[in-house]
């Protein structure tokens, strides 16, 4: 396990900033760990996906420095028998805690896990300061099986806080423009995101806005070209979407009543993480989803 944080000497241009990212990454998230038993389509759907996890990761910490004026990072490595883990993270004043958890599994943990022949997992977590924005959880996944099945999904949502309907609805509208794009009904998408999946504490579970959608479930998504343009397409937008309510409510008053809704959606998030999420509760290790998920600050 290694833990460092980093501070670039530029600060000044994004793609600069951008270029320090991915140029950062002890973790083997771009090569060195060829698929084997891969067709050559599907090698390049995996340096694709990878690039688009690449491409995200240098678009969001680079917009939370620029909000919170600061590009120190936090950075967790954290090998297991069962994967290999990787976390960021980014604090500041506007954005208290942004994180940022890639995963390499490399067997299974839990009986309800599979063997894959190539998986990986993209998260990310948003805390800002401000109640009048909620949290961010968006997760992207995919994966290659042994008897030439795969799966694409992952879940794009937020934890709503004091967020007014007006900014719900622009990231409802959000969504619904890129399912719309590509054909998608985007509302069992949200209703699986309100209900959740197998193996979920529902009396724990998160309750989340459901403007987003869960691309979970067991009728998850096959790796095509379709799937996997919907689903990079729905994340960028949504995440960008987000990150501009940010900028926009950063500056707004608040009031002791949206403090305590703020409040409640972070303890809510963090008894989703011990005792709802089968990955979390489960599979991946404290050390790694606390760093990446957890609320700053919680209140009881």
């Amino acid at each position: 396990m290694t833990r460092t944080s980093h501070k670039p000497l530029v600060t000044t241009r994004f793609l600069l900033f951008a270029a320090m990212l991915i140029a950062l990454a002890p973790f083997a998230s771009r090569g060195g760990d060829a698929p084997g038993g891969l067709s050559a389509e599907q090698v390049a759907i995996t340096e694709r996906a990878i690039a688009f996890m690449d491409e995200m990761e240098a678009l969001y910490f680079g917009r939370i420095a620029k909000l919170n004026g600061t590009d120190v990072i936090e950075v967790l490595d954290f090998p297991t028998d069962f994967a290999a883990h990787n976390v960021w993270v980014a604090r500041g004043a506007v954005v208290e805690k942004a994180g940022r958890m890639r995963v390499i599994p490399t067997k299974p943990k839990a009986d309800f896990q599979r063997q894959r022949l190539w998986s990986r997992f993209f998260s990310l977590d948003v805390h800002p300061k401000s109640p009048k924005v909620g949290m961010l959880h968006a997760a992207f996944t995919l994966h290659y099986n042994p008897d030439g099945s795969s799966a694409i999904g992952g879940w794009v949502d937020v934890l709503p806080g004091a967020m007014s309907a007006e900014d719900l609805g622009t990231l409802k509208q959000t969504m619904d423009r890129v399912c719309e794009r590509y054909g998608v009904d985007p509302e069992p998408h949200r209703k699986m995101s309100c209900e959740g999946t197998g193996g979920e504490v529902s009396a724990r579970r998160r309750k989340p806005a459901c403007v987003g959608g869960s691309f979970y479930g067991r009728d998850m998504m096959e790796i095509n070209e379709q799937n996997f343009r919907f689903m990079t397409e729905a994340y960028r937008e949504f995440l960008i979407a987000y990150l501009d309510l940010i900028e926009k409510n950063k500056d707004l008053p608040y009031r002791p009543e949206d403090l305590a809704k703020q409040d409640f959606m972070r303890r809510n998030w963090l008894e989703d993480r011990f005792y709802s999420d089968p990955y979390t509760s489960n599979v991946t290790p404290y050390e790694v989803w606390s760093l990446s998920t957890l609320p700053p600050e919680v209140k009881f």
